[in-house]
């Protein structure tokens, strides 16, 4: 999760899954054990295309249905992973489209014509609209070890969880390898197909990708690189410790610039607030900018204190997804622009 973002909503940014409309048939969520970790603690089973379905998520929590679920509504990166592995969704909720009506980058490859919309921003959510959708699973990501749901409203969590089971695939404290793992089984247990060609082959690119990125660190272990995002009133500066691609750069051997004084509540110690005056904080050699829609992009910085760093006067600032879509295909991007970046970076700091 990041920053500018985090920011505007503090706690609000994490809500747990709800809800309380009643639509005929009221799906319900059994809880079953601790399985915050993913790994061989969950387990992910589909019996065809018509059998019953079950699937352990992150929460800890089982859900259980007669088939495998076709009325899938989801937070709109879950989605675009799904789309990834052939999995479609009906309708979806977060960043989907900007303002001109084209797809957010969250969106991935998905068609954004073709689903619908339930909420863009934070804290929209039509839940009348939900429900018309026949929803028979909810799927998002979560940013907490409480397993509250990304873009669920707290205000209508409770109405929204009363028409369909929910899903959640955790990306809080954790390596990035083990959320596309997740992801992966997930949309394996929903029909995806996994042998597919470009699946496949999109996860050995992830694989190369990461073994570049590998070597670039070793090579260059002296270019600091700061993981930051920008808002028209602040700085931000990721820390590494939550974050599942950094965490997983850093384990990479990725040399990251650590925030001093990481923020207490409500940002619950992601990142570090600085005030333009101060953005020059911390020794930076490359810069990786959140590329999210809601926070301010490199080119659209106009403070002198920003242009006077010596990364982006030397041209060393590159994007980041500081909310990876968790399919291989979608990741390979990011690894190889981080590594290129290392490769030819110059120590200006």
């Amino acid at each position: 999760m990041s920053n500018a973002r985090t920011a505007r909503f503090s706690r609000r940014g994490i809500l747990a899954a709800g809800g309380a409309l009643g639509l005929g048939a009221v799906l319900a969520a059994c809880g079953d054990g601790d399985a915050k970790n993913g790994g061989s603690d969950s387990s992910a089973a589909a019996e065809g295309p018509s059998g019953p379905w079950s699937f352990k998520d992150d929460r800890g929590t089982t859900v259980k249905l007669d088939k495998v679920p076709a009325n899938i509504v989801a937070f709109t990166g879950a989605a675009a992973a799904l789309h990834d592995y052939g999995v479609q969704v009906k309708g979806v909720f977060g960043p989907t489209k900007t303002k001109d009506g084209k797809a957010d980058v969250q969106a991935g490859d998905m068609d954004v014509s073709k689903v619908t919309v339930l909420g863009n921003v934070w804290d929209q959510f039509n839940v009348e609209k939900y429900a018309t959708l026949a929803p028979e699973l909810l799927i998002s990501t979560t940013f907490d070890d409480a397993g509250t749901l990304w873009y669920v409203p707290e205000a209508s969590k409770d109405k929204i969880a009363k028409l369909a089971p929910s899903v959640a695939v955790s990306v809080y404290d954790r390596q990035l390898t083990a959320s596309l793992e997740r992801m992966w089984e997930l949309a394996e247990s929903l029909g995806g197909d996994m042998k597919a060609a470009k699946v496949t082959d999109a996860k050995k690119r992830f694989e190369e990708a990461s073994e570049r990125l590998r070597k670039a660190a070793k090579a260059n272990p002296g270019i600091k690189v700061m993981a930051g995002s920008a808002s028209p009133e602040l700085f931000y500066v990721s820390g590494t410790n939550l974050s599942v691609d950094l965490e997983y750069y850093k384990a990479l051997g990725v040399n990251f610039v650590e925030p001093t004084e990481k923020a207490k509540e409500p940002t619950g110690g992601w990142f570090e607030s600085l005030s333009w005056e101060n953005v020059d904080k911390h020794r930076a050699d490359l810069i990786i900018m959140d590329d999210r829609s809601s926070a301010t992009q490199p080119a659209d910085i106009t403070e002198a204190t920003w242009k006077k760093l010596p990364a982006v006067k030397a041209g060393q600032v590159i994007g980041r997804s500081a909310e990876p879509i968790l399919s291989y295909d979608k990741c390979v991007p990011q690894i190889e622009a981080l590594a290129e970046a290392i490769e030819k970076a110059k120590k200006v700091s």
